[in-house]
């Protein structure tokens, strides 16, 4: 009778591990399909791709922003989501961060409330140059989402009121 618990306890931490190796794979898959939507082109800059500073209490430094089409769509004429406005489902939003003249890391935002690594209804990750992910997916937009929420209310963007 010993050895049942035993046995059912070493079932459970098995059954655990799989899960956990199965989340693991599947955020591996979601940062990869992610950066390669990044990368497909088909980009607007903001500004005219003009270099903009950080301004604080940001933590990305000098960028350069750009839109997907279904983001690009949801911006008035002087290129900007008005107060109160949202974000299409599908938007892409892209923060280059400059070191120097060099992109050294790709800051991500994509509007996909249904998906299970969503924050506050955004896609939320960090990427280097190559792809290596800096900030996963599956961390919900942890430590994003409280610098985003400001006053206006640009559904989670701040550059229209900083720059």
């Amino acid at each position: 009778m010993k050895k049942t618990p035993l046995t059912l306890l070493m079932i459970a931490l098995f059954v655990f591990f799989v899960q956990s190796c199965k989340k693991d794979k599947e955020a591996e898959n979601a940062n990869k399909a992610l950066f390669d939507q990044v990368n497909a082109g088909g980009y607007t800059y903001f500004n005219n791709g003009d270099l903009l500073s950080g301004a604080p209490p940001s933590p990305h430094g000098s960028f350069k922003l750009r839109f997907n089409a279904t983001a690009q769509s949801a911006l008035d004429s002087t290129g900007r989501l008005p107060a109160g406005s949202t974000f299409p489902n599908g938007s892409i939003i892209v923060k280059e961060i400059f070191s120097g003249s060099s992109i050294s890391l790709l800051a991500v935002m994509k509007k996909d409330p249904s998906n299970t690594n969503a924050g506050a209804g955004w896609l939320w990750a960090e990427y280097r140059t190559n792809g290596d992910v800096a900030f996963d997916i599956s961390k919900k937009g942890d430590g994003c989402i409280s610098c985003h929420s400001g006053t206006p209310n640009r559904d989670l963007t701040r550059t229209f009121d900083l720059h």
